[in-house]
């Protein structure tokens, strides 16, 4: 056992204190967690969904954690001025893995709406989050997500009751910030219950050039009728490393979209986990990776059809400089009664360099006979025609590359459903490929 000691022998020396700052429905789940944990240990490169990633080397590090929950000496809200035109969103804050507690009562949450800290949450809905938390992603069987239970202490919870419309957009900001190499273990929560509707934006980004290494789960629970647009941003640094898992569970007629850009990181591992339960559910994963130097970025869904009559729509597309790296690995179950299902898988990738990598696994695994799927993979370079073509006209060839570079990414973009952010991620994905830092508007903390 490699670096799994380090973390087996904290959890032991300090589950008192862990347990001690956080919510009693969390820490239920923790005994399950640590024995799944050592029994599991971290996932290694023989693992065929983890080939390319390095878990070992990545946990490696004695990274500092903030168990005694300390106050940040800062106001997240003075720093971070985040200003997208026309959206006008309700900002929320995480620094590390610990929700800032707003000071004021947000009045654009309709009666009944929750967001904010877990602790508050399970305060005030004790049987909502013990129904809930833990639920969607198994520590049995995912060794990131059994530490992630172990340690966590904290989680964004987002909780929209029957028949509601939460109109003005959400949006949590993940800070991450330390003097010291630091692990973060985040935690999200998100229930919608039936007929109600919500979006959100998460972004992430670093205020320290450190080392960070942050862990995290989302649950996602979407009842009948509703819909959700989830969507998510990182742009930290590229000594930053990110293991996220997000757990989708949809109800009939409900309608979930997850997209996912990566623009700044060092390593991103991103599994998206889908689960169709009931007639007539419709999901759409998206999501690209712009890449550069020594970085890479590493995705791996899984979508169930369980039921007939629904429909999922996956497209995953990654532009690859210098020696990146990206991985892709997703599988479609269609399950023995899911007919009528329509399922469509598609991974599109650009190398920029002879030196760059691209390693793609789309699957399908199909028991029922009435179904319409699909999926394709492809890989290649910028078409030389189009890039003389804009030179001819008189653009230099960085510009055009450029050009060429953002049309390709052009559909992922395309799939935002909120005009104002998909404005501005257009433009923050040109600066990226400008060579630029992409910094959001009014974002003071690089």
């Amino acid at each position: 056992m490699g670096a799994e000691k380090q973390y087996i022998d904290l959890f032991a020396q300090q589950e008192n204190l862990i347990t001690k700052h956080s919510p009693e429905v969390m820490n239920k789940l923790r005994a399950q967690a640590f024995e799944d944990f050592k029994r599991i240990g971290f996932p290694s490169s023989n693992d065929e969904n983890y080939r390319y990633t390095d878990v070992q080397k990545a946990f490696s590090s004695d990274y500092g954690l903030n168990l005694n929950r300390l106050d940040m000496s800062f106001k997240p809200e003075d720093v971070f001025h985040c200003d997208l035109p026309n959206l006008g969103t309700s900002l929320y804050f995480m620094v590390n893995d610990s929700y800032v507690e707003k000071t004021h009562k947000d009045k654009n949450l309709p009666d009944g709406t929750f967001v904010g800290g877990f602790r508050k949450f399970a305060e005030m809905h004790p049987d909502v989050a013990a129904r809930y938390y833990g639920k969607a992603a198994s520590t049995a069987h995912d060794g990131i997500i059994a530490i992630n239970s172990m340690l966590a202490q904290d989680a964004f919870v987002i909780y929209v009751p029957k028949g509601v419309v939460v109109e003005k957009p959400m949006q949590l900001i993940n800070i991450l910030r330390s003097k010291v190499e630091m692990m973060a273990n985040r935690r999200m929560l998100i229930i919608m219950e039936a007929h109600s509707e919500a979006r959100l934006l998460v972004c992430d980004h670093c205020l320290d050039y450190k080392k960070f290494l942050a862990t995290q789960v989302v649950e996602i629970f979407v009842g009948e009728g509703a819909f959700l647009d989830f969507y998510e941003l990182e742009e930290t640094n590229d000594l930053t490393t990110r293991f996220s898992s997000l757990h989708v569970k949809q109800e009939a007629n409900s309608n979930v979209l997850v997209n996912g850009i990566t623009l700044m990181n060092g390593l991103s591992r991103n599994n998206y986990y889908f689960e169709l339960n009931g007639e007539y559910a419709e999901a759409t994963l998206c999501g690209m990776g712009v890449m550069d130097k020594e970085k890479k970025v590493d995705v791996y869904s899984h979508i169930t059809h369980a039921v007939p009559n629904c429909h999922s729509t996956e497209l995953f597309k990654n532009v690859l400089n210098d020696h990146s790296v990206g991985s892709f690995a997703a599988r479609i179950l269609v399950k023995l009664d899911a007919q009528k299902t329509r399922a469509y898988q598609s991974n599109r990738n650009l190398l920029l360099t002879r030196d760059a990598r691209m390693y793609s696994k789309p699957q399908l695994e199909i028991y029922a006979d009435d179904v319409k799927c699909s999926h394709g993979m492809t890989t290649g370079q910028l078409d030389e025609n189009a890039l003389f073509y804009l030179r001819s006209r008189g653009i230099p060839e960085a510009e055009a590359r450029m050009m060429l570079s953002v049309a390709f990414t052009a559909d992922v973009l395309d799939h935002i459903r909120l005009e104002p952010l998909r404005e501005r991620l257009t433009a923050l994905v040109e600066k990226r490929f400008r060579g630029e830092l992409a910094t959001c508007s009014g974002c003071s903390c690089f």
